[in-house]
This record gives C-alpha cells, structure tokens and sequence, in this order.
C-alpha cells in the first residue's frame, strides 16, 4: 500500500456526477490483484471521508429532478443504460475474469445475472404502479411509490456485478439516487459500469467511490444517506444493521451462509452428483449460495464415489466445461487450508478428496503464483465439528451420514444461518417433506444453488440477514420506497356549472 502507483498499472478513480474524479493526494492506494498470477492489475484509492461526502453531496443533487420524473421515464432511462450494457456484457465478463477469477462462464452468468434485475427494474411502471379506489360514498383512496433519497451500497467481491446490481437498479427505478463503494479487492467492472452508464444517466445519479472499510464506515454514517444495502459476512452485516439502523436509516444487510445439501436414498445418482460437485465448487465455492454440507440418508457410497470422481476431474482454468478458477487471494488460501487441516487433525474427518495435494492446482499455483487450489471432499465424525458450523468460503464439501430424513432436517435446522438448503429425491412426497421443513429463505428441489430468478426475490434468514424483506423483487421496491397513501373528499358544488 502507498501513495505512488507504479507507471505500468492504471490508478482508478471515483465516479461522481458522471466524470472521473481522481482521488487527493491524501488517500493511500492498494494494489488490485489478479488471482489467476498475483500480479498487480490496478491501484485502487482509499478514499477519505470528504470523497465520500463529494459523492453523497452529488448524489443529493440530483435527487430532486431524478425522483420527480415519472416511472415511466425513469424506466426509460433505465432501459438504455441496459441495452449499452448488453452491448459490452463480454468486456464486462472479461474483466470479472481478470479481477475476481471466475471461468468463462460464470463470469457472463454475473453479468446477466445483474442485467435480469435491471430488466425486472425496467418493468417498474406495471410491477411499482399505484392504485386508486373509491372506499365509500364520495371518498377515494389512492397510493403511490415515493423515494426515499440518497442509497447507497457497500458490496462483496465475490460477484463484481450482480450484487451491486440487486439493488442499483430497483433504487434508481424508484427515484432514489445511488453511490456504490465496490470490493477494493474487484473495483474494475463496476468502475467500467459508471463510465458506460455516463452516456444514459444524468449526472449524479449514479456514483461510485472506492475505499475500504473506512469508506464503507463513511457511507453508513453519512446524515444523507437513507437507505443503505451491505452484502458480507454476518458479524459485519449485523454491526451495520444495528449501527445505521440506529441512525434512522433503512438497512438491509446480508451476512454469510451455511448452506445443506440432502441426498435422499432414491436420488439420481448421476444428476445427484454433477450438481452437487457444480454448487460446491462453481465460483471456487466463493459465494453465499454455494454448497457447504451434504447430509446423505443410508448408505450412499455409489453417490459419494461420484461426486469424488466429478470433482476430481476439474482442471485449473478460465475456460472448458472442467474448468475452476482460483480463490481470490492469498488470504483465502490460508483460510481453505487452515479449515481443511482442523477438520482432520482435531476433528478425526476422512479425506476423501484433499484440494491441497491436487496435482493439478499445485503446478498451476507453483507456475504462476496465482491463488489456486483443487477441491476438497471430506467426511465428518459429528454434526458438532468445526467445519459443519464454520463458512469455509472455498471448494470444500462436509460430508455427513443420518440414518433418516428427520436426523438431516434437524441437522439443518439447527445451523446458524439461513440462506439455502436444497433435497435430492425422486419422490414428490419426499421433497414437499424437507421442503416445508427446512430452516432456509431458499429452497432447492434437485438444485443445489436455488437462487430464485426475477420477479422473485433473493433473501435468507437468521444469521443470513439483518433487516426485513429482501434485496430483490417486489421486496426491493418495497425497501426503496415509501407508499404515500391520499385520501380524497369534495363537497357537492353548491352552484350550477356547465358540467352540472
């Protein structure tokens, strides 16, 4: 970290009123990594506080003539700036690829991902429309949407742009203006995003600022900011939740996840397997839908075989239907490391596929240096071990074995967090069983990251999210707006007109 960036590296700026704004001289740097070979790709500022102020003073300028337009133009808008992004939706996934370490495919998966709530967001004149009825004898009642004012957004790394885009684009639907502070760790897409939405937005609308959690704290305190979405881990949502929530702000702050699998005796083997190797380890098991435990149900040996066998095959990479990329920095890889050792050595887990001896991600991290390692399958002694409790973050399946279907469900039931579960059956009685059971806002029926397409929204529970309601869909309008509720009477006119 320093004050000096070298020549061959770009420094980023901040985005406000739709113009680059460099950083001053007193905000430090911190180099963006690429995980594929640890080499420096930019340099990202560590705003200060008045940066953030900058950002926040722009995005409450353009707060009056932004909300007052109706739904209908600000849709229109909204629809522009998804068709130039459509347009570079390529460049925008080769980035996410440079600077987060996502395949190919997951890399566009990100970016239409974020582009199908940007659609839903286009609809805002049928899905947010108000309505207007007469209650009783000469009364009308009608409500209509109302903005709240400046929102803003504090984001993970592990979706460069769609987590960012659960909430920009609901909040700019409903007549609020924005400042977005990325990941420090992926800051290009979203910084690619700001110059390509310059040519649609007015001015102010939508702002980024970079920083770290000195950033982050700014934006959470800021007298004008109204409403406030964080993505992260828990401890962290909840101290935002409590923190800006005792500031008289809106807060919806999603934390971490524990998400289990359950792989009832009648599953399809070969479907079984490949989606439960595809949720465990797409991604490289950075994100909050991935798979952390599979509760198998009697002997399944044959499924357990495959799944090894699957997830053995993947070969280190950015493309080809085997393909993992790396974690996102060195950090992770000790993390991964230190979780997988604990597991063995203190909690007496079988190794059934050790990621750290995979021949195949060791060459590529000795060769590039990048941040690479292979998956890890592994079974547990007891529900009580570390690992069944602790969000790995990474390519690691704990796997556990229960005599019945109500021992899985307890098992479930009892972790901390909320976000998804997911049952692997043949048997339409079986699933409606787990399915009404399961302690989880997302439910997977043969799908093992059960992320709920637009119009329905994404949203966990418990230690998952701090807040009410979630992020997006009808939910999101919700949290962006107020309804403004007008109750309306006249007096007959008590002199003759035209129209009497």
């Amino acid at each position: 970290m320093g004050s000096d960036a070298p020549a061959e590296t770009a420094t980023l700026t901040n985005f406000i009123n739709n113009a680059a704004v460099a950083a001053g001289t007193a905000a430090e740097t911190l180099a963006v990594v690429s995980p594929h070979d640890a080499q420096t790709i930019a340099w990202v500022p560590l705003s200060t506080e008045a940066e953030v102020d900058a950002a926040v003073a722009a995005a409450k300028a353009a707060f009056p003539a932004w909300s007052a337009l109706t739904l209908k133009a600000r849709a229109a808008y909204l629809l522009a700036l998804y068709n130039v992004l459509q347009a570079h939706r390529t460049e925008l996934a080769t980035l996410i690829v440079r600077e987060h370490g996502k395949t190919q495919t997951e890399a566009m998966g990100d970016v239409l991902k974020g582009l199908e709530t940007l659609e839903y967001a286009v609809s805002a004149p049928v899905v947010a429309r108000g309505s207007v009825e007469i209650v009783s004898g000469g009364v009308q009642c009608q409500d209509e949407r109302v903005a709240l004012g400046v929102a803003a957004g504090i984001v993970p790394f592990n979706f460069p742009l769609m987590v960012p885009f659960w909430t920009i684009p609901i909040a700019l639907a409903m007549g609020n203006t924005y400042v977005l502070k990325p990941s420090e760790k992926v800051p290009l897409t979203m910084s690619r995003v700001a110059e390509l939405a310059a040519d649609v937005l007015p001015p102010g609308v939508l702002n980024i600022v970079h920083g770290d959690r000195r950033a982050a704290q700014a934006l959470v305190r800021h007298k004008d900011v109204q409403a406030l979405a964080f993505v992260g881990t828990s401890d962290v949502a909840r101290a935002i939740h409590l923190e800006g929530s005792s500031l008289g702000k809106r807060v919806l702050a999603l934390g971490g996840a524990k998400n289990h699998l359950v792989a009832l005796p009648d599953c399809d083997i070969e479907m079984t397997a490949q989606d439960i190797v595809n949720s465990f380890t797409g991604c490289a098991g950075q994100r909050c839908m991935a798979a952390s435990v599979l509760l198998v149900v009697g002997d399944q040996s044959a499924l357990l075989d495959r799944v090894v066998e699957k997830a053995q095959a993947l070969q280190p990479g950015a493309d080809g239907a085997h393909a993992m990329g790396p974690v996102i920095d060195g950090a992770a890889i000790a993390r991964i490391e230190e979780a997988i050792e604990h597991a063995v050595s203190v909690d007496g887990a079988q190794l059934l596929l050790d990621g750290r001896a995979s021949a195949a991600f060791g060459e590529r991290r000795r060769d590039t240096s990048g941040f690479w390692i292979g998956p890890t399958v592994m079974v547990q002694r007891a529900p009580s071990d570390a690992a069944m409790h602790f969000e790995i973050f990474g390519p690691v399946l704990s796997v556990l074995r229960c005599d019945t279907v109500d021992q899985a469900l307890a098992i479930e039931n009892a972790n901390d967090y909320g976000n998804a579960a997911c049952v692997y059956t043949a048997s339409g009685a079986a699933a409606e069983y787990c399915a009404r059971r399961f302690q989880a806002a997302m439910v997977g029926v043969n799908i093992g990251v059960p992320v709920p397409r637009e119009p329905f929204s994404f949203g966990g529970i418990n230690r998952s999210r701090f807040g009410a309601g979630d992020i997006t869909g009808d939910a999101g309008v919700e949290f962006f707006s107020y309804r403004r509720k007008i109750t309306t009477k006249w007096t007959t006119p008590k002199v003759a007109s035209w129209m009497s």
